[in-house]
This record gives structure tokens, C-alpha cells and sequence, in this order.
């Protein structure tokens, strides 16, 4: 009798994919023209007979994510005409006008740990056309790596970035959803930092998300447990400025299948406990042109360039406008804390860890700036394509020298902030007024699901009306 298996699907050791996801990643930097691409994968998906799907991946408005799989061969014969309904997608299509295009980024290519994604699957970014093909407005990766084309065109400009993306693992599945304010979260684990055991469940948890992470070429540096209990960190290398986004959500994709393999859940609330620190996504930029860090100057204040310091300047002077962006949920002012080493204060600081903006130590190749006041949850693509263009179009604040300046502060809840946002010039300008309006719109019905005054108790709605945790049910569940 024949002992054959009945599915024979792709799976490839952990060494591997992360040779073959860094070749890919590479292929991204070298900037390989899209047609010898498209030619390279699809040669690959037709060759590959254990491959079953293809996964493709894009983010809504706010920006969560989504994946819709592609049978293969229906993918390689059908990949030009791709649809999906964008009404079911909070802040896309009116339910009048909903179906929408779904392009392929040909380069943003990742073969998958069958461990955390399933046998027989890879994984594509999509890009968002509307009904006639021409880049959907709402898009906000098609408008960052539109942008950064035009910048690289313009003036050479080229952005990196690097994100330290923090969370928090607490027991059960689906915690956030099942959220009840009277309990709280439960953690897994008390140590923190750099004390936890070597076999305790957060570092076996590090361990598992950090192997999958480099697997699909992150360029790892280090993974450790965060100051609270039961927090997490993995820090990966810098790199270009989109690709740096992709894997924001890829992160978090990861870590949030890991917990759940292990009963758990891995949460990206800014504030889910009060009491210890909240978690953040610090976002460390520079920009370059001809192979030059344009934000280095070693004669300059902090070795940093005039260039950099107007960067710096134009995102202070324009911190609250830009504030919904960086913190985009009722949760995230929590976060903005003074007691918790809160960045949360309108000011640069080479150590000040509560300033929004610091200046690592650095030599010429790692100069940039550290945009602290980032909440995990904020849409990565907007997140940055917002800080590149206020740091480089933004207007500067003209601030009296003679008189000593009182200190200012990022806005402390929500409604403060949607405001902010809602008569900037700045926003408009960057964003354009369809998507500025959507934006708001989807941010105040949030907003008024909950209390205006955050209180002492993280509330059952600021979780599970959450952009990253809501579903249908819950939503109409008011």
C-alpha cells in the first residue's frame, strides 16, 4: 500500500527562508525594475508545485491589516484582475461604489514559517487601485511609496527607518476581544527587562517571534523583555522606508499568531495596564542622497546637520497637528504619561527620555532622529509618510528667544487631538482633503464610544472598539 501523503505543500526550513526572504529584500533595495520582477515571481510560481496560495496583503485607513488568499493558478492566470469589495473595509469605498482593484507589488515578496503561516503559501503586498485602475486615494502605502519615489526623483532622497516595536502578552485568546474592564489583563509573566528567566513563557514567546521574524529577513539585532511585566521588544535593522512599513504589519502579524499557538494573546494597546509603562513604537529616521547621511554634520550640534535640526524643528513645531497620526486610538493617551518616562513633552533631547524627539548616540552612518511619541498602534504608512513631509515641508514655529518658553505638551485625550487635526492646514496638505475627512470620521465614532475623561481604569471600550480589535460584531454591539 502506498504511504504517500495525501497533501504534499511547501515548507522550508527556518535557514533557508531567511536566505531566500533576504535575497528577496534585497532585490526591493537595488530597486529591480518591476517588469524583471514580476517575470522572476511569477517563472517561481509556476515552477513551485507545492505551493497552494497566494497571499496577498493590504492595510485599511486606520491602519489594520488585511489578507485575501489567491488559489495559485487562478492567481497566476487572474493577477491583473484582482477585486475585492471595499465597502466591508472601514474608511475605503461607499457600499454605491465598493468594488475596487487590488494591484501586486512584485517586489514585496515573502516566503513564510509553514509553523506560523500554514504550508504552501507566500505572501505579497497589494497596491489599491480604484474601478478605472489608477491608485486609490485612500491607500495610504501606495501614497508613502508614491511619495518616496517622487522624492528620490526630485532631490536623489532616500529614507531609512527603523521601528522598535513594543507589547504586552497576556493570557487567553482572543483577550482583547473577551475584554472586561473590572478584571483587566491578566500577564504571564513578572519579570521584565533583562531579569526574566531563560525558559519563562514572555522569553520562550521572544524566542519563537524573534526566529519567524529573522526567517523572513528582518536583520534581527536584539529581542528582550521590556521594563513591565509581561512586555516585549524585538529590534530589527533600519532599512527603506516602505519596507520598514511591511514589516510593522508583518510583526505584529507574527507575534500575534505565536501568543495565539500558545493560548495567548500578544496585544499592541498602547496603555492595556495602568500602573507600568506603556508600550510605544519609536521611530528612528534618516535621510541620505548619494550614499551621503544628509542629518550628519560633525561640527554640528550633536554631530547632527542644519538639515537634520529643521527636520526636527518643522515635526516640533508641528507635533499637535500631526498627534492623531502618531496616536490614533482613545488608548494611546494613556500612554502620553509624564510618571512612565512619557514622551510626551514638545522638545528634542539628546537623554531626556521624556521629550518626543531624542538624538541617539550615533556615528556618520547611524545619524538620525527618534521620534518617541509614536503609539504601537498607529498606521505605519501614515506614521511615516506623515513625519517625511512635515519634517520637510512643515512650517516653523517662531518662538520669542528672549523670553524663556514654558514647556508644552502632546494633547492628553483624543477629542483634543481630533481637533488639532481637524483645523491644521498642514494635515490637509499632506493628506488631502477626502482622506483627512475619512480619517476624522472614523476617529470621532471611536472617540464617542467612549468616555471623554480616560479615568483611572482602562474601559471596556477603548479596547474592543480598538481599530486592531473591533469586528463587526462588536461594532454594532453599542
Amino acid at each position: 500500500m502506498d504511504n504517500k501523503p495525501l497533501r504534499s505543500f511547501l515548507e522550508i526550513p527556518y535557514d533557508e527562508l531567511e536566505l531566500m526572504n533576504l535575497q528577496a529584500k534585497q532585490k526591493r533595495k537595488d530597486q529591480v525594475p518591476e517588469k524583471e520582477l514580476k517575470e522572476f515571481y511569477l517563472n517561481y510560481l509556476k515552477k513551485e508545485k507545492r505551493l497552494k496560495a497566494v497571499t496577498i496583503g493590504f492595510s485599511d485607513l486606520e491602519g489594520r491589516f488585511h489578507m485575501i488568499d489567491y488559489d495559485k493558478k487562478f492567481f497566476i492566470n487572474s493577477y491583473d484582475n484582482l477585486t475585492f469589495d471595499g465597502s466591508s473595509i472601514r474608511g475605503f469605498s461607499r457600499q454605491a461604489e465598493s468594488d475596487l482593484r487590488l494591484g501586486v507589488d512584485w517586489g514585496a515578496f515573502w516566503w513564510l514559517p509553514s509553523d506560523v503561516f500554514g504550508t504552501g503559501k507566500v505572501l505579497m503586498m497589494g497596491k489599491i487601485n480604484d474601478q478605472e485602475g489608477k491608485p486609490y486615494q485612500m491607500d495610504s502605502r501606495g501614497i508613502l511609496e508614491s511619495h518616496l519615489k517622487s522624492l528620490q526623483k526630485k532631490y536623489q532622497y532616500k529614507v531609512y527607518v527603523a521601528n522598535e516595536v513594543e507589547g504586552f502578552l497576556v493570557k487567553g485568546i482572543d483577550a482583547e476581544q473577551t475584554y472586561n474592564e473590572k478584571v483587566g489583563f491578566e500577564l504571564v509573566s513578572m519579570g521584565g527587562y533583562y531579569h526574566s528567566l531563560p525558559k519563562d513563557v514572555l522569553r520562550n514567546f521572544i524566542d519563537q517571534s524573534a526566529e519567524a521574524q529573522r526567517a523572513m529577513g528582518f536583520e534581527n539585532e536584539k529581542d528582550h523583555p521590556e521594563v513591565a511585566p509581561s512586555q516585549f521588544e524585538l529590534n530589527y535593522s533600519y532599512t527603506d522606508a516602505v519596507i520598514a512599513s511591511d514589516q510593522i504589519q508583518i510583526y505584529k502579524l507574527i507575534c500575534r499568531q505565536v501568543a495565539r499557538n500558545m493560548g495567548m494573546t500578544a496585544t499592541f494597546l498602547p496603555k492595556p495596564v495602568m500602573g507600568i509603562n506603556g508600550t510605544g513604537m519609536h521611530t528612528n529616521i534618516s535621510i541620505f542622497k548619494n550614499n551621503k547621511n544628509l542629518f550628519h554634520d560633525v561640527k554640528g550640534k550633536g554631530q547632527l546637520s542644519e538639515f537634520a535640526w529643521k527636520f526636527i524643528e518643522k515635526i516640533l513645531s508641528n507635533a499637535n497637528d500631526i498627534c492623531l497620526l502618531l496616536n490614533s486610538s482613545v488608548n494611546a493617551y494613556r500612554r502620553l504619561d509624564p510618571h512612565f518616562e512619557a514622551p510626551n513633552e514638545i522638545k528634542v533631547s539628546e537623554i531626556d527620555r521624556g521629550a518626543m524627539i531624542r538624538v541617539p548616540l550615533h556615528n556618520e552612518k547611524s545619524a538620525r532622529i527618534e521620534v518617541r511619541s509614536v503609539g504601537t498602534d498607529a498606521n505605519p504608512y501614515l506614521l511615516i509618510y506623515s513625519l517625511i513631509r512635515t519634517g520637510l515641508e512643515g512650517m516653523i514655529e517662531k518662538v520669542d528667544k528672549e523670553k524663556r518658553p514654558r514647556a508644552r505638551f502632546l494633547p492628553g485625550d483624543i477629542n483634543t487631538a481630533i481637533n488639532y487635526f481637524r483645523q491644521s492646514e498642514l494635515v490637509e496638505q499632506i493628506m488631502g482633503e477626502e482622506m483627512k475627512k475619512k480619517f476624522i470620521d472614523l476617529k470621532q465614532k471611536t472617540a464617542d464610544r467612549s468616555p471623554r475623561d480616560l479615568g483611572t481604569k482602562v474601559k471596556n471600550s477603548e479596547v474592543i472598539y480598538h481599530h486592531e480589535v473591533y469586528n463587526q460584531m462588536l461594532w454594532n454591539d453599542f
